[in-house]
């Protein structure tokens, strides 16, 4: 069966600029994060201050695009930042970047070296495909909140990936819900990096490339497929 992603008129209308790439990839290999990949984490919090150049993340115009982006459906982008932002953001701190697993080291160091949201989902846990679409405040996301589960309803006209079973990010890449995360024993990943104007598509086919040779690496044998950059499109990945 084909996996597929689709991104809705309604998403469409609110972010003509909106451009994703998805990296889709089998045979995959997780465990504990390792020096590896810290090292990576840490190259890319090195390759981002370089970027920067002093200014903060939001400064940036292609955050600063996230964040026009999120006040139109209605979030608050300095309480809830897109996840690039928010990565950023813990990569120039004291703290810096949190180490989970080897898959999420990976796909979070390229968000942070090229400032762009990326996600990764464990396509054996999605039901039916997933859906970019504006909520209508029905929808179940069920996440954890002190060591229990808990269900949540998005607000109405929030941006949300879904798939058949119910949400499984908020607010386009704030929050991913516990159900789809990648774990040590995931196989088969999902990776979509999404893009606002200004940010030029080949940029994003970079940041793509970079992270399926990161996979590719690191999980010998793969199979992997880098899809073409896809604009909101009916049906496109």
């Amino acid at each position: 069966m084909t996996f597929t992603l689709t991104v809705s008129d309604e998403v469409r209308d609110l972010a003509p600029g909106f451009t994703h790439v998805a990296v889709e990839a089998y045979g995959l290999v997780n465990g504990p994060s390792t020096d590896e990949s810290s090292a990576l984490l840490d190259d890319a919090a090195g390759r981002l201050a370089a970027r920067l150049q002093g200014r903060a993340p939001h400064e940036d115009p292609h955050m600063a695009a996230w964040r026009e982006t999120y006040t139109a459906f209605g979030s608050k982008p300095s309480r809830t930042r897109n996840s690039a932002e928010a990565l950023a953001k813990r990569a120039l701190s004291a703290a810096g970047l949190p180490r989970i697993n080897l898959l999420v080291d990976l796909y979070n160091a390229i968000s942070v070296a090229h400032l762009i949201p990326v996600g990764g989902e464990d396509i054996d846990r999605i039901e039916g495909g997933m859906r970019l679409v504006r909520a209508t405040g029905q929808e179940d996301f069920v996440t954890v909140a002190d060591g229990e589960e808990s269900v949540e309803h998005p607000d109405c006209g929030e941006v949300v990936w879904r798939d058949d079973t119910g949400v499984t990010c908020r607010r386009w890449n704030w929050r991913q819900g516990p159900r789809t995360r990648l774990t040590e024993e995931t196989t088969s990943g999902i990776f979509l990096l999404e893009s606002l104007a200004p940010m030029p598509v080949p940029a994003v086919e970079t940041a793509a490339a970079e992270l399926a040779d990161l996979l590719e690496k690191f999980s010998p044998g793969a199979r992997i497929t880098v899809h073409p950059a896809a604009p909101a499109a009916p049906g496109g990945r």
